[in-house]
C-alpha cells in the first residue's frame, strides 16, 4: 500500500472515530440526565455532585453551558465528516484529540453512574489534560484565514469545553474531598475555598496567555465562577467570602482577553 492510500485510510478512520465518539458521549449524556428512569448525575454518588455538595459547586443554571458545548461538538462531528474535510491538515492534527475529549467526557458520566466519586475525579483530570493539549494544538495550527466554521467549531467549542472543565475539575475534586476529610475542616472552609480560587485565577490567566488571549476559555470559566458565587450567596452551604472571591476571579480571568480582543479590533497590530 502506498503512502497516499495509507493517508486516505487513516483520514477515513479518523472521521469514523470522531462520529463514534460523539455518539458515545451523547448516549452517556442522555443516561446521565436520567432519561431512562435512572437518577440524574446530580443525584448520584449520594448527592455529592449536587450544587450543595461542596463550597466550590456552582448553581444549577451553570450547567446549561453543556447544551452549547454538546451542540458545538455535534455540529463539529458532522462538519469534519464531510469529504472536503477528510484531508484537511488541521483535521488531521485535531480530529483524534477531539475524539479523545468526547470519549473522556462520556466516560466521566459512566464513572458517575457506575463507578466511585474518586474515579470521577481521575477521569475529569484526564479530560482536563486532554482538553489542554487539544486547545494548545488548536492555537498552534490556527490559520488567520481559516474560515468562520473552522474558528467556531474548533477553537470556540474546544475553548468553551476547556474553560468549563477547568472549573468542573475543581468542583468535582472538592466534592470528593468533602466526603473524606474530617467534619472539623469545615471551620476552615472559607480560607481553603479562597486559596483554591486564587489557584483557579492563576490557571485561568495561564490559559489566557498560552492561548494568545483567546476569549472562549475565559468566558466559560467566568460563567462557572459567577454561578459558583450565586450558589454561595443564596444556596447551601453559604459563604460570602468564597462568593465574593469567585466574582473577583471571574473578572480577573475574563477581562484580559476581552481587553486584548478590543485592542486588536482597534489596532490589528497588537500582539
Amino acid at each position: 500500500m502506498n503512502a497516499t492510500a495509507q493517508w486516505r485510510g487513516s483520514d477515513l478512520a479518523r472521521q469514523i472515530v470522531v462520529l463514534s465518539a460523539v455518539s458515545f458521549m451523547l448516549i452517556a449524556a442522555v443516561i446521565g440526565a436520567g432519561a431512562f428512569g435512572n437518577s440524574a448525575v446530580q443525584d448520584q454518588q449520594g448527592g455529592a455532585l449536587n450544587t450543595d455538595g461542596s463550597y466550590l459547586a456552582p448553581a444549577g443554571p451553570a450547567f446549561s453551558i453543556w447544551s452549547v458545548i454538546y451542540l458545538g461538538l455535534i455540529v463539529y462531528s458532522i462538519w469534519q465528516a464531510l469529504p472536503r474535510q477528510r484531508t484537511n491538515p488541521r483535521q488531521r492534527a485535531l480530529g483524534w484529540l477531539i475524539a479523545l475529549t468526547m470519549t473522556l467526557n462520556g466516560l466521566w458520566l459512566v464513572a458517575a453512574r457506575f463507578g466511585t466519586l474518586f474515579l470521577t475525579v481521575v477521569v475529569i483530570v484526564l479530560l482536563l489534560a486532554a482538553l489542554g493539549w487539544t486547545f494548545r494544538v488548536a492555537v498552534a495550527t490556527r490559520e488567520p484565514r481559516g474560515g468562520v466554521l473552522d474558528s467556531v467549531l474548533i477553537d470556540g467549542v474546544t475553548g468553551l469545553h476547556l474553560g468549563w472543565v477547568t472549573l468542573a475539575t475543581v468542583a468535582n475534586t472538592a466534592a470528593w474531598l468533602t466526603t473524606i476529610v474530617p467534619p472539623s475542616w469545615e471551620q476552615g472552609a472559607d480560607a481553603i475555598g479562597i486559596a483554591v480560587l486564587i489557584v483557579v485565577a492563576l490557571i485561568g490567566l495561564a490559559i489566557d496567555w498560552r492561548s494568545s488571549w483567546r476569549v472562549t476559555p475565559a468566558i466559560a470559566l467566568a460563567w462557572g465562577l459567577s454561578w459558583l458565587a450565586v450558589e454561595r450567596f443564596t444556596g447551601e452551604p453559604q459563604s460570602g467570602p468564597i462568593g465574593a472571591t469567585a466574582l473577583v476571579v471571574a473578572a480577573v480571568v475574563l477581562l484580559p482577553p476581552v481587553i486584548v480582543r478590543v485592542l486588536r479590533l482597534i489596532r490589528p497590530s497588537v500582539d
